[in-house]
């Protein structure tokens, strides 16, 4: 039976306490943004330890969270009870989502991208789960635009930061990737985060495409 899982203890531990640490310090906001106006039923692919589950609007119908961590689904699974919507939380791998065609009429990633084992893959599965007119929102870190720092990006991923980040790669480009899936990016904001002090991972996008 194919697995539904990967396990990442360590970066697990980590993710939870830096993503929260970032939120406070205005992130999210951005999350918040990230799925605004969304309405009708929605997939979060690599859904972590659910921190967009607050900011879902009470016009979405329900929320499939798809998070193969068993360490932050768990941690998830407790996001989920104080979100205004209905949230379930499963397993599951982004090349292989546990839902049928068409069922959504949104889907969101967030800092996902970076860490799928094949990109295209999972996005593939994103346009396969959408229904007609559904859109994919994104909120991701990118290859930064200086090529100094891309160079930074470049050597970084070439060391055992992927190993131990559970798979992150601070260099993708993932906005070509979701053009070169077949999908039309139809807005995106660029942003360095935090604004003061950069790093490979300061450099990120905030989207909207369609199938």
């Amino acid at each position: 039976m194919p697995t539904t899982e990967v396990s990442h203890p360590l970066f697990a531990r980590f993710y939870t306490w830096l993503s929260q640490v970032i939120d406070r310090n205005g992130l999210s906001g951005k999350r918040e943004a990230l799925v605004a106006g969304l309405s009708g039923r929605v997939i979060e692919i690599g859904a972590g330890n659910g921190l967009n589950f607050a900011h879902y609007p009470p016009s979405v119908s329900g929320v499939l969270a798809v998070e193969p961590e068993p360490r932050l689904r768990a941690t998830g699974r407790r996001a989920a009870r104080a979100a205004r919507v209905p949230v379930e939380v499963v397993g599951g791998l982004a090349d292989r989502l546990p839902a049928a065609d068409g069922e959504f009429d949104a889907a969101v990633v967030s800092f996902v991208l970076c860490s799928l084992p094949d990109p295209a893959a999972g996005l593939r599965e994103i346009r396969r789960v959408l229904a007609p007119g559904g859109r994919l929102r994104f909120l991701e870190h990118v290859r930064a635009g200086p090529a100094g720092w891309a160079r930074a990006q470049d050597l970084l991923d070439a060391t055992v930061w992927p190993s131990l980040t559970g798979g992150c790669h601070t260099g993708r480009d993932s906005v070509a990737a979701v053009e070169a899936a077949g999908f039309t990016v139809e807005s995106l904001e660029r942003f360095v985060f935090p604004g003061r002090v950069r790093s490979p991972i300061s450099f990120c996008v905030r989207g909207e495409a369609r199938p």
